[in-house]
């Protein structure tokens, strides 16, 4: 087994093709095929099914690319630390709830860096596969929030994920809604005073989704509800449909724009009283590359320029 191979074997789960692969890892795609039925060959396992459609991981083949991806993290940090001249480029990446902070934090950091000599990924993605992401170390960090409701079971995701967390901030709830929204000029918000418009929600694409909601009162029943998978849709049905979203209140107005407002929510008499505890979760005593640090610290940065010191947990 060789570290090219491993590399090999990893592109090709991320790109799902020998084909693409080989377009992206300069070699032809005999040569990568070979190496791949090496591999598969030395440990006696089948790693990927081939089909018309392109490749897919065997069970296996899951597991195999899980340590794969931690060996080369290891061989990659190696690197970030003592080989400055390397020519290997160094690979960072994150996966995040629709967070715009955790956009422009990232911005930031990307602009610190020659793009040419890294290659950056960032996954706003569901809750679910954020954990996943960062358990397979296809992301180093993730970016997702714990609440009173979702806590134990987020908790057990990731101790049995071998992930830890690490709290950023604590937020109050927001009501997200559109600037001319009939409730955008109000003081508090409350449950009573949404029950006409509907809640935008991301969706999660799981039957026991409301476990895994980035709206905090996910359980609550609400007479419309709208599903979306991206924040642009999010923003456009606000618009549109004088929809709204539960939120942190922390607004990248350079990202989504200046047309929405977030208005403080009080829960009523019969509502439990809660926050959300926005959190980075990474791999169990990983110490993080420079990379990684620097994007926490940019995070922590941008709060304390939005004046939030108070709430940073860092």
């Amino acid at each position: 087994m060789t570290l090219t191979q491993l590399r090999y074997a990893i592109a090709i789960s991320e790109t799902g093709s020998f084909n693409k692969a080989a377009q992206i890892l300069y070699v032809s795609q005999p040569s990568l095929s070979n190496a791949i039925h090496d591999l598969e060959d030395e440990f006696s396992i089948k790693i990927f099914y081939r089909s018309g459609r392109g490749v897919s991981l065997t069970n296996e083949g899951v597991d195999f690319i899980t340590y794969a991806r931690q060996v080369y993290h290891q061989y990659e940090s190696l690197l970030d630390k003592f080989g400055k001249n390397s020519s290997l480029k160094k690979k960072f990446g994150i996966s995040t709830q629709h967070y715009s902070f955790a956009i422009k934090s990232f911005v930031e950091m990307v602009k610190k860096f020659d793009t040419s000599e890294y290659d950056f990924a960032i996954r706003e993605t569901k809750t679910r596969e954020v954990i996943t992401d960062v358990s397979t170390l296809k992301s180093e960090i993730g970016i997702l929030y714990l609440s009173n409701f979702n806590r134990n079971l987020i908790m057990k995701l990731l101790n049995a994920s071998d992930l830890e967390f690490h709290p950023i901030i604590n937020c109050q709830v927001y009501v997200y809604l559109y600037k001319d929204h009939p409730l955008a000029n109000k003081d508090l918000i409350t449950f009573s005073d949404l029950e006409n418009y509907p809640s935008l929600s991301f969706e999660q694409g799981d039957n026991s989704s409301f476990y895994f909601a980035e709206e905090i009162y996910s359980t609550k029943e609400y007479t419309r509800a709208v599903k979306v998978n991206d924040r642009a849709t999010m923003l456009n049905l606000m618009k549109g449909l004088n929809g709204f979203t539960l939120c942190s209140g922390i607004i990248c107005d350079e990202l989504n724009g200046s047309d929405s407002v977030a208005v403080p929510f009080k829960p009523g008499d019969n509502d439990e009283d809660d926050n959300m505890e926005i959190c980075y979760i990474c791999k169990k005593n990983q110490v993080l590359s420079s990379m990684g640090k620097m994007y926490i610290e940019q995070i922590k940065n941008y709060f304390k320029e939005l004046g939030l010191e108070d709430q940073l947990k860092l």
